[in-house]
């Protein structure tokens, strides 16, 4: 419904008076602030203004809440001892918010470090649950539960004596209390420690396990969610003392993968995800695979409230405009740098358009999208042995006459593509010409699913003569790509950039059609698919033929204002046909690259000028223009040079490292690994400078931060060589401590790991002394990334600090002979390394040593190790 110009103004007066009413109420709370006692008059609503309501009472706390998450420090003693008294006595109030809103401020207030300076906040919770009044002991496990989220780690450290010793027992006997929130309290708040391997729980592993077994059908969903996500968890660390019961809990889990409730299920269904991870897969699941295969493929169909959430109904959007909040940041998520891995499956990095991004309204992570992985990678594990259940299934529902079983077949089947490719060819000339009929569907969910299935077998199409298949599926997707509906059209270019990468050149003969459709598709588009239609133009083979399309593009270009957020997603195409064209580009490159440290500079100069008080300047223009500028680095690499010595980037660079918003430091360092890659010759004169920045960012909270400063440290340890030596110690020990931290992301751990290497590489003297202190987690987390430059390099590290420092990989051999294993085609001469490393340390045991040591391998090992290295 279009808005006429007097509604159109008052809903705009409307708008500008809410954000003159917040902004009143912020410079309100901000001179509060100044008086010392506002925070005593908060905590005095919350907790004793009975009069009040209650949302109101605890908009007060969550006022004091965030006062202690900004000022906690300035708070004069008095105020802050006044509050913790009060959190104490009010932990029962009767009312569950108030209940709640006393528990968060506890955490916060713990979380600010004060767990060490309020000795007596655990012993008195711990002694509150065993009060008799249900709201006083249902308060404490809800602020307890909190704690243990917030500050697991510190709880598990000597800095507090160990309080879990206690604590720990004491969850345990409220596993079989009889109220369900206060069982569910007690495991949510056990579960905190699993994946760390907290001593304290392991200690009493099988007390928690008996008594999670006990709970296993209880009537409270929350109760049943939480004891899944306890096993799911115990899968991966203690899969020891799951074993023996390994059969009744695959029953159990069948049984909840299937739960009313669908967080249950959900829960549940993530433990076919984990359990495929694990070497005993095959072994423990095989018997059972003819009942969980429906299972997951039942999970697989949209829910009704999925339908509503997806519009399903809307079949004709294209004329609606897109919501900009439905509009997924996608260019201003800052560049995160990562490996790639051996058979991800669904969430391989390469991938991501492959996972199923058309329920994007809904929330990331349902049954459907958990089913569809679980199949994906459990396809991979038993291959042609799980084909044979789905095969039957397949065949009823791909022809089902329901829209939404019809849907959930076409899912199933892209879900097995990587998986069952061998078994599915002898049924895809059958199959492939039904779901380009499925193309032409009238619903259009189904016609958006067979997009990305067809996506999956575009390989094997490709191999095909053209005639048969491709021709005709190019000819359907392009119609698609024009489709009257907005998530056909995003899928269909989706798929169509997916068929490009496999086809290449079979793709000549249609590229006038192909362009055609692309160059109508510019005019016909909403904002939100424009994105994903600069992917497909970025992605098209012999981009000589691009020529077509640069008029549109530059006619854009020339339309846009510096301020105008359309600008991101054409400068990112921009980018992708520069990195395609290569050096061919340059003609264009320069006013691309020019624009970019324009739009830095223009964004750093009025962050400066603009007082504190004021609204900050929008930030994602300078986010985006230096993910941009790594783009056009990464592609055009060497030839970039002359664009770099012409600008000030670099000083522009060094105060981004330095801004206050982590991901225009994260957008940085990404952009700063890229240019050492790309012309060192640039850099190295800041790097003085820049390394002391690195030094103080290796910081874990900050995880993609950390994660981008550690990538760019090991880019320029590489280019400096021994000459990095000077820099070690600003970053060696934040390193070592980040790879040994527990809950650490998998992207951040392999970073850390071959930035370590690659120091240990070029300064072996400075970093083997520390060998011991991280070959265990190192070894552990590089062994499953696939082969590339950055895992030669950090290996050779690793061989040359062994031999540097033997004694410091002795008690962890087996894990460096593991990650050794993991190697599919080492070089020549780094094979060498390992050979020399094996049978050193062979020879040093002796025979005998060595025939009990190798007797501890798993058999895969065993050979692996026996055939390469024959030791």
């Amino acid at each position: 419904l279009q808005m006429r110009p007097q509604e159109d103004a008052a809903h705009e007066f409307g708008h500008v008076q809410s954000i003159i009413a917040a902004f009143a109420v912020r410079k309100l709370l901000e001179q509060l602030n100044q008086y010392p006692d506002f925070n005593n008059y908060l905590i005095f609503v919350l907790t004793k203004l009975k009069s009040e309501d209650e949302p109101t009472r605890s908009l007060s706390g969550l006022i004091l809440k965030n006062n202690v998450k900004a000022h906690y420090q300035n708070f004069p003693n008095g105020v802050s001892d006044f509050i913790k008294s009060e959190c104490l006595q009010n932990i029962g109030d009767s009312s569950p918010l108030i209940r709640a809103t006393v528990g968060i401020l506890i955490t916060t207030i713990a979380s600010k470090g004060e767990l060490q300076n309020w000795p007596e906040l655990l012993p008195k919770l711990c002694l509150l649950l065993d009060s008799e009044d249900y709201n006083t002991c249902e308060g404490a496990f809800g602020a307890l539960q909190k704690i243990c989220e917030d500050s697991a780690e510190i709880l598990d450290s000597d800095m507090l004596d160990r309080p879990l010793n206690i604590m720990i027992p004491k969850f345990l006997q409220f596993f079989k209390h009889s109220s369900p929130k206060i069982r569910s309290h007690a495991i949510a708040c056990v579960n905190q420690f699993i994946i760390s391997r907290t001593q304290a729980l392991m200690l009493h592993i099988d007390p928690f396990i008996e008594n999670l077994f006990a709970l296993a059908t209880d009537d409270e969903p929350e109760v049943r969610k939480n004891v899944c996500r306890a096993l799911v968890m115990l899968l991966e660390v203690r899969l020891d003392r799951l074993l023996p019961h390994m059969h009744n809990i695959i029953e159990y889990m069948l049984q909840r993968t299937q739960d009313h409730d669908e967080n249950v299920a959900l829960e549940a269904c993530e433990f076919w995800l984990t359990l495929a991870e694990q070497p005993v897969c095959k072994e423990v699941l095989c018997g059972h695979l003819s009942q969980l295969t429906p299972v997951l493929v039942n999970g697989m169909k949209y829910s009704e409230i999925d339908i509503i959430l997806l519009k399903g109904d809307i079949e004709e959007d294209e004329a609606i405009p897109d919501n900009e909040q439905d509009i997924r940041p996608r260019f201003h998520r800052s560049r995160t740098v990562a490996q790639q891995h051996e058979g991800d499956g669904i969430e391989d990095e390469e991938d991501e358009d492959d996972e199923l991004d058309d329920d994007d309204t809904i929330s990331d992570w349902n049954l459907r999208k958990c089913s569809a992985a679980a199949l994906d990678v459990l396809a991979n594990v038993f291959r042609e042995d799980l084909l044979m259940h789905i095969l039957p299934l397949l065949k009823e529902l791909l022809f089902h006459p329901e829209w939404v079983v019809k849907e959930s077949g076409i899912l199933v089947l892209g879900a097995i593509a990587e998986g069952c490719m061998q078994g599915m060819i002898p049924y895809l000339p059958e199959l492939i010409p039904h779901l380009i009929q499925c193309l032409s569907d009238t619903k259009a969910l189904v016609r958006s699913i067979t997009c990305w299935t067809l996506s999956r077998y575009a390989h094997w199409v490709v191999s095909q003569p053209p005639d048969v298949y491709l021709k005709p599926l190019m000819t359907e997707l392009l119609k698609r790509i024009l489709d009257s509906n907005k998530r056909v059209q995003e899928a269909a270019c989706s798929a169509f950039a997916t068929l490009e990468e496999e086809a290449c050149t079979e793709l000549v003969p249609y590229l006038a059609f192909i362009l055609d459709t692309l160059v109508f598709a510019f005019s016909k588009y909403q904002h939100k698919n424009l994105l994903i239609l600069y992917d497909a133009i970025g992605t098209l083979p012999l981009l000589s033929y691009i020529q077509m399309l640069m008029p549109p593009l530059i006619q854009k270009w020339n339309q846009l204002k510096d301020e105008d957020k359309d600008l991101f997603p054409l400068l990112e195409c921009l980018s992708s046909v520069a990195t395609a064209l290569q050096s061919g580009f340059l003609p264009y490159c320069e006013p691309v690259y020019q624009r970019c440290v324009n739009l830095v500079q223009k964004t750093l100069a009025q962050s400066m000028s603009q007082p504190e008080q004021y609204e900050a300047p929008d930030k994602d223009f300078m986010i985006v223009a230096l993910d941009l500028l790594s783009g056009l680095a990464e592609g055009l690499g060497g030839t970039i040079e002359q664009l770099v010595a012409r600008s000030n980037i670099l000083t522009l660079m060094y105060q981004c490292m330095q801004d206050k918003m982590p991901e225009v430091r994260q957008s940085s360092f990404a952009l700063l690994g890229d240019l050492t890659k790309a012309c060192f010759q640039h850099v190295k004169p800041c790097i003085a400078d820049f390394m002391p920045i690195l030094g103080t960012n290796l910081n874990p909270e900050l995880i993609s931060v950390c994660n981008n400063a550690t990538w760019a440290i090991g880019e320029i340890s590489i280019q400096m060589g021994p000459e990095m030596q000077p820099y070690i110690a600003m970053v060696l020990h934040q390193l070592v401590e980040i790879i040994n931290r527990p809950n650490t992301p998998k992207t951040l751990l392999e970073n850390t790991a071959i930035t370590i290497g690659r120091l240990g590489y070029v300064c072996p003297q400075e970093v083997a002394p520390m060998l011991q202190q991280f070959i265990r987690p190192w070894c552990t987390c590089l062994r499953n990334i696939r082969d590339n430059e950055e895992k030669d390099s950090a290996f050779r590290g690793i061989c040359t600090m062994i031999s540097v420092n033997p004694g410091g990989v002795v008690q962890d051999f087996i894990f460096f002979c593991d990650a050794v294993a993991s190697w599919v085609n080492p070089k020549d001469d780094l094979r060498d390394m390992f050979y020399k490393i094996l049978h050193g340390f062979k020879n040093q045991v002796g025979d005998d040593n060595w025939r009990r040591f190798a007797d501890q391998f798993p058999m895969p090992l065993k050979e692996r190790l026996a055939t390469f290295y024959g030791v």
